[in-house]
């Protein structure tokens, strides 16, 4: 198996995806390297994955993870199991809803799975306001 590297991963998501959705997971992959207590890279075959995780006082968590396919998958069931504040959940729960018109309760949003990204960013301001929320948890979970 081979490693992934960001000039893999990216690389990749350039040939697999269209230019705006290489242009988004290229910015937000830029943000991860500000923002991130760590960054992870997969190391499967056929696409690259590429893990985006904070610390807390609940050790290493993982928000996000993305795929060089053009995917994207919020940990948002995982973090509840962790117990997370109430505030810090409700906070980007109700965030990510507001930005992505979606419910992620845990009746309409039971599993963390793989989302195209081209359904989930329609605007750029989307995918700011992602970043925020993002950046919003991390410094929570910093607190």
């Amino acid at each position: 198996m081979t490693k992934w590297t960001k000039k893999k991963f990216v690389d990749d998501l350039r040939d697999n995806c269209t230019r705006e959705i290489a242009k988004i997971g290229e910015r937000i992959i830029e943000f991860s390297e500000k923002n991130a207590t760590e960054m992870s890279w997969g190391r499967g075959d056929d696409h690259g994955t590429f893990t985006f995780r904070c610390n807390s006082d609940f050790g290493m968590l993982p928000l996000f993870h993305m795929k060089s396919d053009g995917q994207l998958n919020l940990q948002i069931n995982f973090l509840r199991e962790k117990e997370l504040p109430k505030m810090v959940m409700r906070d980007m729960i109700v965030k990510l809803e507001a930005n992505f018109l979606r419910d992620y309760d845990e009746e309409s949003y039971p599993v963390d799975s793989y989302e195209e990204m081209e359904f989930l960013f329609h605007t750029y301001t989307q995918v700011d306001k992602f970043l925020s929320t993002v950046e919003g948890c991390v410094y929570r979970l910093k607190q």
